[in-house]
């Protein structure tokens, strides 16, 4: 049986994002590479899971993106909320919340994932994968390392790295 999980294969919620670009609580840099700002703990999915487990985890965790994983842990898609929405409204126009609850639970993820994943390698610098965010349209990079996953980047991220004060900074008004 399927179930969400972490990048290293335990089940359960993603854990809290850590600080960007933290290196210790005296000196903090600018993050320069993926592996500086990505989160390392990610929620997955199984091809074979539930849509209403995707959707129990995304709302329950907040986040808006989990990458899917075959039975040999490869990256095969990923499930936006955006994909959610799309493959439940689909088939529930006009149906009430008991209804559309009913069908996540009888969709899998299969079903609504996108495939074509945008896939970075840790190392890659920040600004590269915030092009290729930018060029595709999309709200995250997943981030493999020899074909495992290690992370994923997201728009949350670097608003999160712009908007968290830096040593040394100067406020603008």
């Amino acid at each position: 049986m399927g179930g969400a999980k972490d990048a290293k294969g335990a089940k359960g919620a993603q854990e809290p994002r850590r600080e960007p670009g933290a290196r210790g609580a005296r000196e903090r840099q600018t993050p320069e590479r993926v592996r500086d700002l990505m989160t390392a703990q990610v929620a997955t999915l199984e091809l074979n899971d539930k849509l209403k487990l995707a959707d129990d985890v995304m709302r329950l965790g907040r986040i808006r993106h989990m990458p899917v994983l075959d039975d040999e842990g490869a990256i095969v898609g990923i499930v936006s909320q955006r994909d959610l929405f799309r493959g439940a409204l689909a088939r529930c126009i006009g149906y009430g919340e008991f209804a559309q609850q009913k069908l996540l639970d009888q969709l899998v993820v299969k079903e609504v994932m996108s495939t074509g994943v945008a896939i970075v390698e840790p190392t890659a610098p920040l600004e590269d994968a915030a092009r290729l965010m930018i060029e595709r349209k999309i709200g995250c990079v997943v981030v493999a390392e020899e074909g495992r996953l290690v992370g994923i980047l997201t728009e949350s991220d670097f608003v999160r790295l712009y908007a968290t004060p830096r040593e040394g900074a100067h406020a603008r008004r």
